[in-house]
């Protein structure tokens, strides 16, 4: 009988295995400025798995780690739209002061910084927020690297997540979307074009998604989880890659 009961708690329990992989949004976004190298360190620091970035081309053809097209709101001022704006320009920015004063100083990184800050065993996921016009200047930036089998690519853009894939076939690449029926409709061709799954806003993941993905080999990624109630239910469903805010504080939840 004690080993009946054992057997039903132990079905019933959420557990946070070695295969389950917390990646940081934006870093550790929560107590750090975001798509900073502070960002990113203190993610490594304290145990992430991962580190996801944005990534967008200032006007002479450098890749800046920023989320938004422009800077105001992180960097402050009336703020320069990054296609338009030379980077020694940009990183003359302040990136850290709006988060706290103790980041005074913090730069928008060139994507090769945070690369190089990537330890052994870890993952960096990098969003692409632009279109295609990036890859004659990310390609080398990957191929340069010694950390290059560490780098996985997602993004919103079809095409763009399409031609992350073909160019770099060794990588991993996600489509992202919070689209439950539109992600339903791509599955298929997801499988053809050689993407590895999909990365989904955590509400849109249910069993059937889940099931579906599964049929066609396909992995689920969910984004952006800080409850843990919902990250119990994601890993229930058998979600192992959950990106959040607060790496450290939902596995300590969990």
């Amino acid at each position: 009988m004690k080993t009946i009961f054992t057997i039903i708690f132990m079905s019933a329990a959420v557990f946070v295995s070695a295969q389950n992989f917390f990646i940081a949004h934006r870093g550790a976004s929560y107590d750090a400025p975001e798509n900073t190298l502070a960002a990113a360190n203190l993610a490594w620091e304290t145990g992430a798995d991962a580190v996801e970035v944005d990534i967008y081309l200032s006007s002479d053809h450098r890749v800046m780690v920023m989320h938004d097209k422009s800077t105001k709101r992180t960097c402050g001022g009336e703020g320069y739209v990054i296609k338009d704006t030379p980077s020694d320009v940009l990183r003359k920015l302040d990136a850290g002061s709006w988060k706290n004063a103790s980041f005074k100083g913090e730069k928008i990184p060139f994507l090769e910084e945070v690369i190089s800050t990537v330890p052994k065993g870890k993952k960096l996921v990098v969003e692409i927020k632009c279109g295609t016009e990036v890859f004659p200047y990310l390609e080398p930036i990957v191929a340069k690297t010694k950390k290059k089998s560490r780098i996985i690519f997602i993004s919103f853009d079809w095409e763009v997540i399409l031609k992350a894939k073909k160019i770099f076939p060794d990588n991993k690449a996600y489509w992202l979307s919070s689209d439950k029926k539109l992600a339903l409709q791509k599955l298929p061709l997801a499988k053809e074009a050689g993407l590895d799954g999909i990365n989904m806003q955590y509400s849109a993941i249910d069993a059937d998604l889940f099931a579906a993905a599964r049929q066609h080999q396909l992995e689920v990624l969910a984004w952006t989880v800080d409850n843990p109630e919902e990250a119990k239910r994601l890993i229930n469903l058998g979600v192992t890659f959950i990106t959040t805010n607060r790496p450290a504080w939902l596995k300590q939840q969990l």
